[in-house]
């Protein structure tokens, strides 16, 4: 038996208990690993409160968790990597474990702590996706709503390092640690658009990562909804927006060795506001519900 978190209802976050659960076994191309580190992401959040079951139907008990590192100790037939391997990736089987399983385990290279590698599965393949959606190339302008979040603020450093001009709205308590990644940093909130149009003569492209009602805003801005992306929006298709992220086949995991090398580098921070045993899940998702992180936040089994 292993130790896991599990939910067998939906609500707050006292509803994620720690429960004994059998290892999961490796099927052909699996890998097993013992979980060194595992993200919680938003996503976890909405998905324990009930907030998401049009979109993930689940059967509980449920192992919740997908961004995962650690070390392979079990391999199933065909399996790209060996029982040792240093790996990190996005779990098959819930990540809230000693235990999890990974489809397409990625080699984590030596100057990648288990807890980086972890942290930046879901929110850096989403900014790089959003940024290779958009066709984002040197010498262009870029506005990203929610600029200091988690997926915000690495699509600021992605852009940045290939010679993009970013602009980002941002809380206040976020100017100051935006404009240090090169960002032109401006508030969010009523009056974002004049801001913006003083920052920078002109915007080619939006990213918006916050979803707070900006897109009709934004298309306006820019002058066609193609030139707009969203992931956290809904009412995208009502402006002809993409969303992008809720299809599987949509993203693209191929970014996860490239920003792990930016890491390993210095070119990428991911920063880890706090970790956590595993034993205490609910209150790492009592700190996001409530908007205490800033940044990731991951559990230790």
């Amino acid at each position: 038996m292993s130790t896991a978190i599990t939910f067998s209802e939906y609500g707050a976050p006292d509803v994620l208990t720690v429960s004994e659960v059998e290892p999961p076994q490796p099927g052909p191309g699996q890998v097993r690993i013992r979980v060194r580190a595992t993200a919680v992401n938003s996503i976890d959040v909405r998905l324990r409160a009930g907030k998401m079951q049009g979109f993930f139907p689940v059967e509980f008990p449920v192992v919740p968790g997908w961004d995962v590192a650690g070390v392979v100790d079990a391999v199933g037939e065909g399996a790209t990597a060996s029982i040792g391997d240093e790996v990190f990736g996005v779990a098959s089987v819930g990540g809230y474990s000693q235990y999890a399983l990974l489809d397409q385990p990625v080699e984590k290279p030596e100057g990648l702590s288990f807890e980086t590698a972890a942290a930046m599965v879901t929110v850096g393949e989403a900014a790089y996706r959003a940024l290779r959606h958009l066709g984002v190339k040197e010498g262009r302008t870029l506005l990203i709503h929610g600029a200091g979040g988690s997926v915000g603020s690495i699509a600021v450093q992605l852009a940045v390092v290939r010679g993009v001009t970013v602009v980002g709205t941002v809380a206040e308590q976020d100017i100051e640690r935006v404009t240090g990644l090169g960002a032109l940093a401006v508030l969010y909130g009523e009056g974002w658009v004049e801001q913006v149009m003083a920052a920078a003569d002109e915007v080619d492209l939006v990213f918006d990562a916050c979803g707070a009602g900006v897109l009709p805003d934004s298309v306006a801005l820019v002058g066609d909804a193609g030139k707009v992306i969203t992931i956290a929006d809904p009412s995208a298709q009502q402006h002809g927006v993409r969303f992008t992220g809720m299809d599987p086949a949509d993203r693209f995991p191929q970014a996860l060795p490239l920003l792990a090398d930016l890491i390993v580098a210095g070119k990428l921070d991911v920063p880890i506001w706090r970790a956590y045993p595993l034993a205490e899940a609910a209150r790492a998702h009592a700190d996001i519900e409530a908007n205490r992180n800033q940044g990731k936040v991951v559990l230790l089994p």
